[in-house]
């Protein structure tokens, strides 16, 4: 394979406005659920990414399947490009009108469709956020265990992938995902899988969607698995003297297969950010955050056996947090940890990173990075989902000036080099979007790139949905 060119700048946009017969059209249909208005475009036409683009033209708000429908038929008759939205927390460029478009807002699309308990499946639209499905089902005994750390809607969490803290124990969207209703490039409705937790008919076109980045689609309706509500939860931290311990750590606890529902890795940086972020008081030490779901009896001893093999590795302060409050402020601490990043350094960006490696080389890949961080000079967090691999740098620097840029992206470049070489991915579960175009080629070659662009093109010839992510060009 011959090696690829990574990229080293950011993206040129080749931005084209929709044609104003079709903005006429869509105001027709859809009245004041459209907006044309500088300010909401504007909203609409950024993420958590540091890419600047151009807006879209105008922004849909869907309220039901049937405006989805209608919008993406409009939009196709002019070739115009479509882009779906929900809760705008992405961070790699996935929602940015890069060819101009219409945007397509399904956060109205809020509704609980179907909770089938017995079964511990629920359908729900794509603006459902995490939070809202986890506190309408909570006297059901069952929760929804995919925690990507912002409060993501399930379909924006469906089209990327994602997993986040607890997929040590329950896996990702690609495990979880069942069914879906999805509106394709021609308008037409289809319905993929079913609530039965396996099946053997035809292409799995489930999993094709979910991870499509809105490319193939855009969903309307996701049938998710559910899990029991732990009888006994325990949340527990650790601080070590050195990244290598903390890792070694965690690698031992996998390797001896303990159920940990969740073992998240700070570095010092990380962890001095957070306390003043979230006024806590954490030792600025290497820290891993963890949680053990299950009995009584068994949390206890889950906790038990992770505490010598810490113990073992030099691990200190072992502290317990026994109470749902002290687990919520320690958790809610963690997926504040990018914010409080970005306070950290007024007026900065992050350059985000997402690779993962296996479980083996998790502290090869780790190391060598912290050490090219540190040799940059570039402020930087790390926090990472290391029970499966996944760790995530943000290169804190100012939009502004080349040179900071120009050092985050070569770190970013070496890092996804040394984790492919690793045997690893250049995205565990943010998603290629922008930034990892160059990464995705170089990571899966030619033959599948060729295969996954002859897909695109069948299923959207018109190259409207989403166009200008995961590919460079059709």
């Amino acid at each position: 394979m011959n090696p690829i060119a990574f990229p080293t700048h950011w993206p040129v946009i080749a931005h084209a406005d929709a044609p104003q017969s079709l903005i006429g059209q869509l105001r027709e249909r859809f009245g004041s659920q459209l907006s044309t208005s500088m300010a909401v475009r504007e909203q609409h036409g950024r993420d958590e990414s540091p890419f600047d683009v151009p807006p879209p033209s105008a922004v849909v708000f869907a309220e039901r399947t049937t405006d989805v429908e209608d919008a993406v038929r409009l939009c196709a008759q002019f070739e115009t490009p479509v882009i779906a939205y929900g809760a705008g927390s992405s961070i790699e460029g996935h929602l940015l009108a890069v060819k101009g478009g219409i945007c397509i807002d399904v956060s109205r699309m809020d509704q609980i469709v179907s909770l089938n308990a017995e079964d511990m499946t629920v359908t729900v639209q794509p603006g459902v956020t995490r939070k809202q499905l986890n506190e309408a089902i909570k006297d059901s005994g069952l929760f929804f265990p995919i925690d990507p750390g912002a409060d993501a809607s399930i379909g924006g969490m469906t089209a990327t992938r994602a997993s986040g803290t607890n997929a040590v124990r329950y896996g990702t969207m690609r495990e979880n995902v069942l069914a879906l209703e999805v509106v394709t490039a021609n308008g037409e409705r289809v319905r993929t899988g079913t609530r039965a937790k396996k099946s053997s008919a035809g292409y799995d076109l489930t999993r094709l969607f979910v991870g499509s980045e809105g490319t193939l689609g855009v969903m309307t309706e996701i049938t998710v698995r559910l899990y029991p509500t732990p009888e006994a939860i325990s949340a527990a931290v650790c601080s070590f003297v050195s990244i290598s311990q903390a890792t070694e750590t965690v690698i031992q606890i996998i390797q001896m297969g303990i159920p940990i529902a969740r073992v998240e890795l700070l570095d010092a940086n990380t962890v001095r950010m957070v306390n003043v972020h979230s006024k806590l008081a954490l030792r600025e030490e290497p820290m891993l955050l963890m949680e053990f779901h299950g009995s009584p009896a068994s949390v206890k001893e889950q906790a038990e056996l992770v505490q010598d093999i810490a113990a073992d590795n030099g691990g200190n302060a072992f502290a317990w947090s026994a109470t749902p409050e002290d687990r919520t402020r320690l958790w809610t601490a963690r997926h504040n940890a990018y914010f409080a990043a970005i306070q950290s350094k007024p007026g900065c960006r992050a350059v985000t990173t997402d690779v993962c490696v296996p479980i083996s080389r998790l502290a090869d890949c780790l190391l060598e990075s912290i050490d090219e961080a540190n040799a940059s000079g570039i402020p930087y967090f790390l926090v990472g989902h290391v029970g499966d691999g996944n760790f995530h740098f943000g290169y804190l620097i100012d939009p502004g000036v080349s040179a900071e840029r120009d050092t985050a992206e070569a770190l970013n470049r070496r890092l996804v080099e040394r984790a492919l070489r690793l045997g690893g991915t250049c995205t565990g579960e943010h998603g290629v979007g922008l930034h990892k175009i160059g990464f995705l080629e170089q990571e899966a070659g030619s033959a599948a790139i060729a295969v996954m662009r002859a897909i695109k093109q069948a299923l959207d010839p018109r190259n409207i949905m989403n166009p200008g992510k995961i590919f460079a060009q059709l």
